[in-house]
């Protein structure tokens, strides 16, 4: 149960209303992997527990028991399973312990009083393992072991120095018999300013697969993530002297090898400078067709002497369309970017419209080899899913809908829990420590 609350179940704390932007659906398929690594990890921590030594003495009868070790665990019927009102609901039947441990026993007397007393200590020393030594580690598990785990799943974190991504819930999980069904904000803000977010404005997150274990859908996951980048003024470029590539120099001279001409011998070999600003936030249309992004940019390209005034060449209006193909790669949701349409139009057309320019086909070619290969390096980096540490995703397949972008996966334990509970230790916690001294049966129960 803690497993499986660690996946997605990331804190309620600042939760609050609105359209989600990313839904997520955990079906039924989850739950006998999440329950076999469970009970996995429970027997290597049952392994490790120190049992004190059981000494002393009845009447005529001496007895010594020391070196207790929990040797295996058996849970011949469990079975983990949502519920609707409670979320999940852990049932286990029966069950069995192996231990080893050496004895000594000394007595005199009547045979009948000996086994009436080793039955009372068999029955004593068993309260006293499930009291004082079992629900001590699956208490430290559920609660200190889960915390350290859900430590690593981030609900608000950084993506770069310009944005953050917003994971928290907007409403408690709701449990059916077959999934449970989770709500997340699912939105890009810009860390200047707080946990600020584009309003959903797109359609609402449905999801009713049930074939893998895991689904995802996102809506305004991807508008907000412009949005912010353009709020962070992040989306501008400016390539001058050394950041211009020797290819995209030679093309902009070859260009505008009919302005340089009429310029003066002095400013004639001066660095180039383009640069290109974003005017307005770029707008994501996702159709079953594919995802396509609109884009309105101004672009200047000018010379820039050293220590005079640069000396413009040209000032334009650029309106473009890329295609994105979306790819979970580990975690990460990568975008590869494609530029698909392209029409640019002077600023200084007398026209009522602005004028198509004749160097379109050379500066789309500008694009394609200075501008498009930058935005990649940066969008194929990827955006990470929220998974604790460990998780992966397998098999998993991206699909576009209307309006939406689908994830359905299922789950991997890349590391055991074991390892990622080690690592993730708090520094200034324990193991639970065992009492020396046999639990009263109230404190049992």
């Amino acid at each position: 149960i803690a497993l499986l609350g660690a996946l997605f179940l990331v804190l309620l704390a600042g939760a609050h209303g609105g359209l989600p932007g990313c839904k997520i659906c955990i079906t039924c398929k989850v739950l006998e992997l999440v329950k076999q690594e469970g009970l996995r990890f429970l027997e290597q921590e049952l392994e490790t527990i120190t049992i004190p030594d059981l000494q002393g003495r009845e009447g005529h009868f001496y007895y010594n028991i020391s070196e207790v070790k929990v040797t295996e665990l058996q849970l011949t019927s469990s079975e983990l399973h949502f519920q609707p009102e409670q979320d999940l609901m852990l049932q286990i039947n029966n069950g069995s312990l192996g231990l080893r441990f050496r004895r000594q026993l000394l007595y005199w007397g009547l045979c009948q009083r000996v086994y009436e007393f080793l039955s009372t200590l068999i029955t004593s020393g068993r309260h006293f393992l499930l009291n004082q030594e079992i629900c001590p580690v699956l208490y430290y598990a559920g609660t200190v072991l889960l915390n350290s785990l859900l430590d690593t799943v981030p609900v608000h974190g950084a993506v770069d120095e310009l944005v953050g991504i917003d994971y928290s819930l907007l409403k408690d999980p709701v449990a059916s018999t077959s999934n449970l069904d989770m709500e997340f904000q699912g939105a890009f803000y810009p860390l200047a300013e707080g946990n600020w977010s584009l309003p959903n404005q797109e359609v609402e997150p449905q999801l009713k697969e049930e074939e893998r274990m895991v689904y995802a859908a996102f809506s305004e996951f991807f508008d907000s993530a412009m949005d912010s980048y353009f709020r962070a003024g992040a989306l501008q470029l400016l390539l001058v002297g050394d950041k211009m590539t020797h290819d995209l120099d030679m093309l902009l001279r070859a260009t505008y090898f009919g302005s340089l001409v009429l310029l003066s011998p002095a400013v004639i070999d001066s660095p180039l400078k383009l640069q290109l600003q974003v005017m307005a936030p770029p707008c994501c249309t996702i159709r079953p067709s594919g995802t396509t992004i609109s884009v309105t940019t101004s672009v200047t390209i000018a010379l820039v002497p050293p220590g005079q005034p640069e000396v413009q060449l040209s000032s334009m209006t650029m309106d473009a369309g890329l295609s994105a193909k979306m790819a979970l790669w580990g975690k990460a949701l990568r975008t590869q970017l494609d530029l698909r349409r392209f029409r640019i139009y002077s600023n200084q057309s007398a026209l009522e419209s602005p004028a198509p320019t004749p160097l379109q086909a050379s500066l789309q070619t500008m694009l394609q080899i200075g501008v498009m290969p930058m935005l990649n390096d940066r969008t194929w980096q990827g955006v990470q899913i929220s998974l604790p540490e460990g998780i992966n995703f397998v098999r998993k397949v991206v699909t576009n809908n209307r309006g939406l972008l689908t994830i359905r996966a299922d789950l991997h334990f890349a590391k055991g829990l074991q390892e990622v509970f080690e690592k993730n230790r708090p520094a200034d916690t324990r193991r639970p420590q065992a009492s020396s001294a046999p639990p009263s049966s109230r404190a049992a129960v």
